[in-house]
C-alpha cells in the first residue's frame, strides 16, 4: 500500500471513529440536553457536520465543479444530494421541532461512498504496481565511442554517426548499419521467429537482441526517430483513439441519479399542492433522497471488482481495474501474436526424417554441431541427451553448415546446398521451418526439421473458444508459411502475416466493434505487439516474456508462460459481473421497495437506513464471492 492510499485509509478510519464517538456519546448523554433551549438541536448537529466536512468536503467540491462544467448526474452528484439534503432535514428538524434527523445519516452515507471508493482506487493501484514490477530494464544506456573508448551515456545523447557497441545478451537501443557480423533476435520487434543473421553492413533495428557477438553499430537515426521510439508513439496514438470505459457506478448513476432527483422533486411539490402540508411532504422527498443513496451499491461493486482482481492475480493474472473485467466478459473475437503467445517462440526439432534412423541422424548432428551458439544448433545438441563424443575437428563453413571430421570419419550437417557442394544426394523436405541435412562419411543419413514449436496447452485453448463460439484470429510479423502452419494445426477462424505494427493496428481496428457492444481482445508479448495491444478494446500481455512496451500497453498481463489463463480470465471476468449484477439488482429490488414505503410516510428514516446496511452486508458477502472463482474455474 502506497503513502498515498494509507493516507486515504487513516482518514476514512478516523472519520468511521469519530462518526461512532459522537453517535455514542449522543445516545448515552443526549448532547441536545447540554445547551437545552430551542438550540439544543445545535450541539449534536455541529458534530456531525464537523465529521461530514472531514470525510466528504472533496466530494461536494468535485460535484459542484462537475456540475459547472456540464457534468450534473454522476455518483458524486447524488452522494453530495444525498447526504446534504439529509443535513438540510436535520437543520429544519431542529428549527420546527419536528424532531426531523438526518445528520447521522449523512455521515453514514459518505463514510461508506468514500470506502467503496477506496475498495476501487486500492485494486486498481495495486493491479499497477504489480505490471510495473513485471518490466524489464529497458535499454536507457548506449555504450557510444568517444576519446577512443567506449563510455555510458543516455541514448537521447547520441547523434547520428556516432559508434556504439552492442555485447551480446544487450538489446540495441538505437538503429544503426553494423559494423560486423552477429546474430539477432528479432521476435520481440518484428514477430519473425528465426534469428537474422547481419553482416558488415547491414541495418540493425533497435530493440533487437544480439545473441552472439561483441557487435559495433554506426548510428543510423536519433533517438525520438529510433524504431523503438515510433511503436511506443503508436502505443500512445493508440491509446488516445481507446476511449476509458467509465466505472460501472458512474454509468448506473446517470440514468439511476436523475430519477431519484426528479422523483424527490414531484414528491415535495404535487401532493403540498394537492393535499397541503408542504412540511411534511419537504420531509418525505428529503427523506426519499436520503435514501435513495445507494450505500450498498456504492461499496459492493467496487468490493466484487477488488475481489475479482484478487482471484486472477491467485491464477498468474494481474488485472488492471475492474473496467478490464467488465469488458473482457463481452469479448467475442481473441486476436493472438504468434511468435512466443501461441508459440513458444524458441526453436524445438518438430521431426527427424526417416524416424527409423532418428538416433544416428541426431547424434550425428550433435556432434557437428556442438561447438556452435546459434540458437537451432543449441536446439539440437541439447535434445541429444547422451554424452557428445570430443576430439573431432570442427570447420564453420559460411552459409552452409559445418564439417566435423575425427581419425578420417567426416560428417556433413547444414542445408541442402552444403549437400550438392558435397555430391550427396538427399531428399527435399518439402516442410515449414528449418530442414538441417545430415551425412556421413559421404551417405545422405536424413534431416532434422527444427520450427518454433507451438505450445502445449494452445491447441486445448483454441479448440475452447472455438466451441464457446468466439472468432480466434492470429496477427503475426512472421511470414506466410509458417504462420499459415500454425494457424492449420490449431484451427484459426483466420490469419494475417508479415505484418508491420502499424499493419497489426489497423487489423485490430478492422476488428473492432463500430457498436462497441462486442469487444476484442488482442494478445501478445512483444514490442511490435504494443500498439495492437493498446488499440484493442482487452489488451493482454504475456508477461512472463513480453516486453516492457507490450506490458505497459496492456490492460492485463499474464505473470507466467500460460495460454490456459486466457481461458481463467473469462471465467472469472463472467463470475464478477454476474455477481455485481446480483448486488446492483437485488439493491434496486429493495431500495425502490423501501422508497416506495418512505414516499408513504410508512417507516422513518433510520428504519430505511437499517435496511439499506442490511442490503450493504448482504451485497458485501456476496461481492466476497468473486476472489474465489479461481477454483471454482479450475475443477470445472
Amino acid at each position: 500500500m502506497t503513502g498515498k492510499e494509507k493516507k486515504r485509509l487513516r482518514k476514512i478510519l478516523i472519520a468511521a471513529a469519530a462518526f461512532s464517538a459522537v453517535w455514542a456519546a449522543d445516545k448515552i448523554f443526549d448532547l441536545a440536553s447540554i445547551l437545552g433551549g430551542g438550540v439544543g438541536f445545535l450541539l449534536p448537529l455541529a458534530l456531525y457536520i464537523c465529521v461530514y466536512i472531514y470525510i466528504g468536503y472533496d466530494v461536494v467540491v468535485s460535484a459542484a465543479k462537475n456540475v459547472a462544467n456540464g457534468q450534473v448526474f454522476d455518483e458524486k452528484f447524488l452522494m453530495a444530494i444525498a447526504s446534504l439534503g439529509a443535513i438540510a432535514l436535520a437543520v429544519y428538524g431542529g428549527i420546527t421541532g419536528t424532531g426531523f434527523d438526518g445528520a447521522e445519516e449523512a455521515c453514514a452515507v459518505m463514510i461508506l461512498y468514500k470506502l467503496g471508493n477506496f475498495f476501487e482506487h486500492y485494486a486498481t493501484g495495486k493491479a499497477r504496481n504489480s505490471i510495473t514490477k513485471l518490466l524489464k530494464l529497458r535499454p536507457d544506456r548506449a555504450s557510444v565511442l568517444r576519446g577512443g573508448e567506449f563510455t555510458e551515456v543516455s541514448p537521447e545523447d547520441v547523434k547520428i554517426g556516432e559508434q556504439i557497441e552492442v555485447k551480446p545478451g544487450e538489446r540495441v537501443p538505437l538503429d544503426g548499419v553494423a559494423c560486423g557480423a552477429s546474430l539477432l533476435d528479432t521476435k520481440a520487434l518484428t514477430g519473425e521467429s528465426m534469428p537474422v543473421e547481419i553482416s558488415e553492413g547491414d541495418e540493425v533495428l533497435s530493440g533487437s537482441v544480439n545473441l552472439t557477438n561483441r557487435l559495433v553499430l554506426t548510428v543510423k537515426t536519433e533517438f525520438h526517430d529510433s524504431t523503438v521510439s515510433k511503436i511506443l508513439y503508436l502505443v500512445e496514438q493508440a491509446a488516445e483513439k481507446k476511449s476509458k470505459s467509465e466505472s460501472f457506478i458512474s454509468r448506473f448513476a446517470k440514468y439511476y441519479t436523475p430519477t431519484v432527483v426528479i422523483s424527490a422533486i414531484l414528491l415535495a411539490i404535487i401532493p403540498s399542492l394537492i393535499l397541503g402540508n408542504a412540511s411534511v411532504w419537504i420531509y418525505r422527498a428529503l427523506n426519499f433522497l436520503v435514501v435513495s443513496c445507494p450505500c450498498a451499491l456504492v461499496i459492493s461493486v467496487p468490493l466484487a471488482f477488488v475481489s475479482g482482481i484478487g482471484g486472477a492475480s491467485k491464477s498468474g493474472i494481474i488485472v488492471k481495474g475492474g473496467n478490464v473485467l467488465e469488458a473482457y466478459e463481452r469479448v467475442k473475437t481473441f486476436a493472438f501474436d504468434k511468435t512466443g503467445t501461441l508459440t513458444e517462440g524458441k526453436f524445438g526439432i518438430i521431426a527427424i526424417t526417416p524416424e527409423a534412423n532418428a538416433e544416428e541422424i541426431l547424434a550425428a548432428a550433435a556432434i557437428a554441431e556442438q561447438a556452435s551458439s546459434h540458437p537451432i544448433a543449441r536446439c539440437i545438441a541439447d535434445r541429444y541427451k547422451k554424452s557428445i563424443p570430443d576430439g573431432y575437428t570442427l570447420t564453420e563453413i559460411a552459409g552452409r553448415g559445418v564439417r566435423a571430421e575425427k581419425q578420417g570419419e567426416i560428417i556433413l550437417c547444414g542445408n541442402k546446398d552444403l549437400m550438392y557442394e558435397a555430391g550427396i544426394e538427399c531428399e527435399s523436405a518439402a516442410k515449414v521451418g528449418t530442414v538441417v541435412y545430415v551425412a556421413k562419411n559421404g551417405e545422405y543419413l536424413g534431416s532434422v526439421l527444427v520450427a518454433d514449436k507451438i505450445k502445449p496447452e494452445a491447441q486445448a485453448v483454441i479448440g475452447e473458444l472455438r466451441e464457446k463460439g468466439y472468432k480466434t484470429v492470429m496477427l503475426t510479423g512472421d511470414g506466410e508459411e509458417p504462420a499459415a502452419r500454425v494457424a492449420k494445426e490449431l484451427g484459426l477462424s483466420a490469419y494475417s502475416a508479415a505484418l508491420l505494427p502499424s499493419d497489426k493496428t489497423s487489423e485490430v481496428e478492422k476488428l473492432l466493434d463500430k457498436d462497441g457492444k462486442d469487444k476484442v481482445c488482442f494478445i501478445g508479448d512483444g514490442i511490435n505487439d504494443a500498439p495492437p495491444i493498446a488499440t484493442a478494446d482487452v489488451g493482454v500481455a504475456m508477461g512472463n516474456l513480453g516486453s516492457d512496451a507490450a506490458i505497459e500497453a496492456a490492460d492485463a498481463a499474464i505473470m507466467k508462460d500460460d495460454l490456459t489463463c486466457i481461458l481463467k480470465l473469462k471465467r472469472i471476468a463472467k463470475k464478477t459481473m454476474r455477481i455485481v449484477r446480483e448486488n446492483v439488482y437485488g439493491s434496486i429490488a429493495i431500495k425502490l421497495a423501501v422508497l416506495v414505503l418512505a414516499a408513504a410516510g410508512l417507516v422513518g428514516m433510520w428504519v430505511a437506513v437499517l435496511g439499506d446496511v442490511g442490503v450493504a452486508a448482504i451485497a458485501i458477502l456476496n461481492s466476497l464471492r468473486a476472489g474465489k472463482t479461481l477454483k471454482t474455474a479450475e475443477s470445472k
